[in-house]
């Protein structure tokens, strides 16, 4: 749904601009385990202005970049996280292209008890400011749902 969504958007002319977050607590790898959707346009073109660099394709970067060094660098920049209030280090597994979005896999591993997850998610914000971060956040088959905008970057999900 979420991809027919993105798809659907981006046929007409793209006129939201729009990120998805999912982030599952894994019981069983004691982990939370995130996939974020981004349109590559709107990605490339905050990289571009981050980077200066009005040539920049993300994915197929010259100069010896890599798409997934440019997309972990920002993405990690732009999405942070705190469980029951200390600050964690997300960990960037790779990503892959679907139709006009880019899904970056990310993981927080050994967390095996928690009350409270904050999420801060100003992805694209600095480019488009009518840019929404939806954030699902799953917790044993519950999920809870939050819209970032630029006003509100932040939010805690208690269990």
């Amino acid at each position: 749904m979420i991809l027919s969504l993105l798809t659907a958007v981006a046929i007409y002319a793209h006129p939201i601009h729009l990120s998805v977050t999912e982030i599952t607590y894994s019981e069983k790898d004691k982990a939370l385990q995130i996939a974020s959707r981004i349109f590559i346009d709107d990605l490339e073109l905050s990289l571009q202005n981050e980077l200066k660099d009005d040539e920049l394709n993300i994915l197929n970067p010259e100069n010896g970049s890599t798409t997934d060094k440019l997309v972990s660098a920002y993405v990690l920049n732009h999405l942070k996280m705190k469980v029951d209030n200390k600050s964690q280090t997300l960990k960037y597994l790779g990503h892959e292209v679907e139709d006009v979005a880019i899904i970056c896999y990310i993981e927080i591993p050994n967390i095996k008890k928690f009350k409270a997850i904050e999420v801060m998610n100003n992805v694209i914000m600095e480019t488009h400011s009518d840019q929404s971060n939806l954030v699902h956040f799953t917790y044993k088959d519950k999920v809870k749902s939050v819209r970032l905008v630029k006003e509100k970057t932040a939010e805690v999900f208690t269990l």
